[in-house]
């Protein structure tokens, strides 16, 4: 199913019979957070479409990451929650995202490659079925940025080690305009000179993956590479989103008429608006990768609910406060994303687009925290009246029955409502399902 789908997904992308009002594309929902994962399993599920579901270099390898986990956990914990969540394991796709040597560049690249191919076997073991080749970054004694022809022969080399492991299993994903694993920090000047990847800039990169590939892997292989990652126009930072522009994007969306068998893939698409969202995917940019969109959700319930809590049981600890001592007690996650003043950057740690609070809802103090919010508000019944000043987008589903009266399932449904732009930014009118 998997081939098929992505092979799919292309063909309908170069077919000058499909308007561009009627093209399809999928969204890669990146996060580990359980709660993440099963909304978008649920839905997925109810809606019986695959869902893409990725893992980042830094988040699961095979050291485990800032997870503790391998890709063969992650892929257990996925297939767990699924079971829970209602959704057939036929519809779920797994992907690997920046699967290069980014964890280890503060070694020589020789050593640092190594280990990257030993994480990109221990995800094509595991069944991963979408993997992004991003060697793009220098490792010790290099620059920055390497050259298109170095990037695209390191990308081979963990293109074949996948081969190796699991011959013919995998569809890859290339290209070297990506923003960091993790997300881009510091201030926003950045933001301001961001613009759409120069249409050369596209097949340059694409010709050097190609000489490549070709000849040490072969036809077969060569035609499972099936997106080139650019710059749409699209980014965001701690404070400030910048949303899709059609009219700059052109002549890069023009481009993939030159790149038959090809779509594009765009990163940090999180905060987009749905017509932002669709657009891109009517421009040929069929993949769309969302992480700190979906966990900012998620922390913005859990916020709400906890301001929730203290009206009705006043005084105790909040799940807030715990968050603070847990991120500057430890903080490594957030400590240089953020720019300004003490008390801008306390309050970015909380509520930035960029999310880095989403590092610290494993930490044990922080689950028991939410453990014993989600224990408060079952007993509360939650009232309507609380509900409506809080949580207003999803307190009406409440009310209505169409979502359960617990906090866990108003967390849930807080997620789901940004999963349903990408459904509908991604499917047609007239096909969309719940």
């Amino acid at each position: 199913m998997s081939l098929a789908l992505f092979r799919a997904l292309v063909a309908q992308a170069h077919d000058p019979s499909v308007p561009p009002a009627a093209r399809v594309g999928l969204a890669s929902v990146c996060s580990a957070h359980p709660l993440v994962l099963e909304a978008a399993l649920a839905r997925a599920g109810r809606a019986g479409r695959p869902v893409l579901i990725e893992a980042t270099c830094n988040q699961v390898n095979q050291e485990g990451g800032y997870t503790g986990m391998t890709p063969a956990d992650f892929r257990d914990m996925v297939w767990r929650i699924a079971e829970q969540a209602g959704c057939p394991r036929d519809l779920i796709l797994l992907g690997g995202d920046h699967l290069g040597p980014n964890p280890w560049k503060a070694l020589p690249a020789d050593e640092a490659m190594r280990r990257a191919e030993t994480m990109i076997a221990a995800y094509a073991e595991a069944g991963f079925v979408k993997l992004h080749l991003d060697a793009s970054m220098g490792c010790r004694g290099e620059a920055a940025a390497l050259p298109d022809d170095v990037v695209a022969g390191r990308a081979c080399a963990l293109a074949a080690r996948a081969e190796a492991v699991a011959p013919g299993q995998a569809v890859y994903v290339v290209g070297t305009e990506v923003p960091v694993p993790g997300g881009v920090s510091g201030g926003s000047d950045h933001l301001a000179h961001l613009v759409p990847t120069a249409p050369e800039a596209a097949l340059r990169t694409l010709a050097a993956h190609e000489a490549a590939f070709r000849p040490v892997l072969g036809d077969d292989v060569w035609s499972r590479v099936i997106a080139l990652v650019v710059q749409p126009g699209v980014e965001f930072d701690a404070q400030e989103v910048v949303v899709y522009r059609r009219e700059p994007a052109q002549p890069l969306a023009g481009v993939l008429a030159k790149m038959p068998g090809w779509v594009f893939e765009a990163h940090s698409t999180d905060y987009q608006p749905e017509c932002a969202l669709r657009a891109l995917v009517e421009d040929g940019f069929a993949l769309l990768k969302v992480g700190p969109g979906l966990t900012l959700a998620l922390r913005e319930a859990l916020y709400a609910l906890d301001a929730l809590r203290e009206v009705l049981y006043p005084g105790g600890k909040s799940l807030r406060e715990t968050m603070e001592q847990v991120m500057t007690d430890a903080p490594g996650h957030w400590t240089g994303h953020y720019a300004g003043s003490a008390a801008q950057q306390r309050m970015l740690r909380h509520y930035g687009y960029s999310d880095r609070i989403r590092y610290y809802w494993s930490f044990p103090d922080v689950e028991a925290a939410v453990g014993r919010l989600f224990a408060d508000l079952e007993e509360s019944g939650l009232p309507d009246v609380l509900l409506r000043q809080f949580l207003p987008a999803v307190g009406a589903g409440v009310r209505s029955g169409a979502i359960a009266r617990t906090p866990r399932a108003i967390v849930l449904a807080a997620i789901d409502l940004v999963l349903e732009d990408y459904t509908r930014a991604c499917v047609p009118p007239g096909l969309h399902g719940s």
